[in-house]
Parts: C-alpha cells; sequence; structure tokens
C-alpha cells in the first residue's frame, strides 16, 4: 500500500484488522483530527470525552470501538482497540519522504574499536565512542552521543541530542573534596527500543546499566548507571531512575516522576505522574503520591492535615 496517496476502507480495514460498517469504497486521503477532517478524512474516537466534538465533524470515516453505537453520518472502522487502529494508520499515512534511508552521515564520528550492523541508519553529528555494538537496523539521529562501551540490539530508535554512556555521578568524599569513581561497565539496550530526544543513560560503574527489549522512553529522560530497566516498560517525559535500581517488566511511570536509587520495583506497576517511589515495590499495582496545585491558603490547611495523619 506505500505507493498509494490514498485508500479506499476496505483496504484500510484488511490493513489494520478492523472491520468497515458503511461504504467500503469510500476513498480515504488523510489521517487527521475530529475538528480538522474534512472529506476524504479519516479520524478516530478512542476516548469517550470526545464524542461531542462529533457532532460537527465533517470526516468521512471515523475508527471507533466495537461497542459504539453508529448513526448514518458516518463510515467506520470499529475493532476491540481503536488506539492500536490509529497507530496502524499512522504508519500508512506517514509521509515516506521523511523516513531516513539507512546510512552513515559524512560528519559522524565512529570509533575504530566499534562494530556497526546492517541496514543501520547514523545521522549526522553521531559521534560513537570505543567498545560500542550497533546490531542490525538500528537507527541513531542527528546529534546522539554514544560514549563509550554501548551496545544496542535491533530495531532500536534513537531520537535526536541522546547522551548514551556517559559517566555515573560516582564519587567518593574526602576531607579534600570529592574523589571521582570511573566508570568500567557498559549500557546494554535491548531489542525494538524508542529512546526519545534528548535522553541521557548511563553506563555502569563496575556491572553494566541495562534497558530490556521493548521499552519505549519519552524526551528528557535521566537514567543513572546501573539501573536495570524491565522489558516492555513505558517512561513518560522529565522522569529521573536514580542508580542501581531493579525494575521489573511492563513499569510505567507518567511524567515528571522520580525513583530512588538501589530500589526494587515489582513487574506490573504504574506509577502516576509528578510521583517519587521513595521504597521498593513488591506488590504489583497502581502507585501515586501527587498533590493538585491550591492557592497558598488551602495548602496550608492540607499540610496540617498531612502532618498530623503521619503522625
Amino acid at each position: 500500500m506505500s505507493g498509494h496517496k490514498g485508500f479506499t476502507l476496505k483496504e484500510l480495514a484488511e490493513a489494520t484488522d478492523s472491520e468497515v460498517v458503511g461504504n467500503s469504497n469510500c476513498y480515504i486521503e488523510n489521517l487527521s483530527t475530529i475538528d480538522k477532517a474534512h472529506q476524504g478524512s479519516i479520524t478516530f474516537i478512542a476516548n469517550k470525552k470526545y464524542l461531542d466534538s462529533l457532532e460537527n465533524c465533517k470526516a468521512s470515516a471515523i475508527v471507533v470501538g466495537n461497542d459504539f453505537k453508529e448513526d448514518k453520518r458516518f463510515n467506520y472502522l470499529k475493532s476491540d482497540d481503536p488506539y492500536i487502529v490509529y497507530a496502524k494508520l499512522s504508519k500508512i499515512f506517514q509521509d515516506e519522504s521523511e523516513i531516513p534511508i539507512p546510512s552513515i552521515h559524512e560528519t559522524a564520528i565512529i570509533s575504530k574499536n566499534s562494530s556497526i550492523g546492517k541496514s543501520v541508519y547514523i545521522g549526522p553529528n553521531v559521534v560513537i565512542g570505543p567498545n560500542c555494538n550497533i546490531e542490525d537496523n538500528v537507527f541513531i539521529h542527528a546529534n546522539c552521543s554514544l560514549v563509550k562501551n554501548v551496545s544496542i540490539s535491533c530495531n532500536s530508535l534513537i531520537h535526536h541530542g541522546c547522551v548514551l554512556g556517559s559517566d555515573g555521578f560516582g564519587f567518593a568524599p574526602t576531607k579534600n573534596g570529592y574523589l571521582k569513581i570511573e566508570q568500567l561497565g557498559g549500557l546494554k539496550i535491548g531489542k525494538n527500543v524508542e529512546i526519545g530526544a534528548n535522553c541521557a543513560i548511563d553506563r555502569g560503574a563496575i556491572d553494566n546499566t541495562e534497558v530490556d527489549d521493548g521499552v519505549i522512553l519519552d524526551n528528557l529522560i535521566h537514567i543513572a548507571h546501573n539501573v536495570v530497566l524491565g522489558k516492555n516498560s513505558a517512561i513518560a517525559a522529565s522522569c529521573a531512575i536514580a542508580g542501581s535500581t531493579k525494575i521489573g517488566k511492563n513499569f510505567r511511570m507518567g511524567g515528571l516522576s522520580g525513583v530512588l536509587g538501589h530500589l526494587e520495583i515489582c513487574d506490573d506497576v504504574s506509577v502516576g505522574a509528578h510521583t517519587l517511589i521513595t521504597k521498593n515495590i513488591e506488590e504489583s499495582g497502581e502507585y501515586i503520591g501527587i498533590m493538585p496545585a491550591q492557592n497558598h491558603k488551602d495548602w496550608a490547611k492540607s499540610s496540617v492535615f498531612i502532618k498530623k495523619q503521619g503522625k
């Protein structure tokens, strides 16, 4: 389907494992938001709070869940999970001219002690230091630095401006100041990992820092030395995980959250936005410690209550 500029609903249904309700020959030219959609657009409803927006929607078709009660105003693609259908449509309608072709940019600097696999893209001004191993089908975008001892497994994607394998924050206090502890370990990044722009992930002090298969990281995330981040975890922007914390699979963390160091977190834990994890988590579930914003007078009252509850 990649050579087309538009598709019938039948073609889109086959490509996204969904079902057409309405005119299967309806021609779709673009994927759009509800508000910006017009004739030839397909849009989606994955959250019920946007249902009222359909009142003035001009889309030719809408992606909805199987429980959606359709009417005759639109054509539909129905499925168990409309958000997954949307994700598949986003790939179909992606401008292929914007997808980098595997290559190594002339401005990239690669250590002679590092190895590069097949079908790899290395963008402008990327620096790959010694003892790095980049496997097949890895994409590393512009201005990234792989400092040293970094391995990236196949099919992973590193967005612009990341620093991988940098020094961990290791210093021994002395009476004359701090003595730097050299970081002798590495950084291992698994398969099918996506790391957002401007992330910093330290290599280990002695053992490796590890980011397991299928992990996705948003922009501006710091993972400290010797952290182990389990398979299929997802972390939103501006989060930090301190050193030597071990995290199980399917970990999820909302934006502006943090995890203190030397902790252990079990599988299947979700952490709400703006939450600080200060102790081990041994039971799967959702954890949140957010305090909503209040005016100063109300906050003063709330803080008194919190202090009393803590006694």
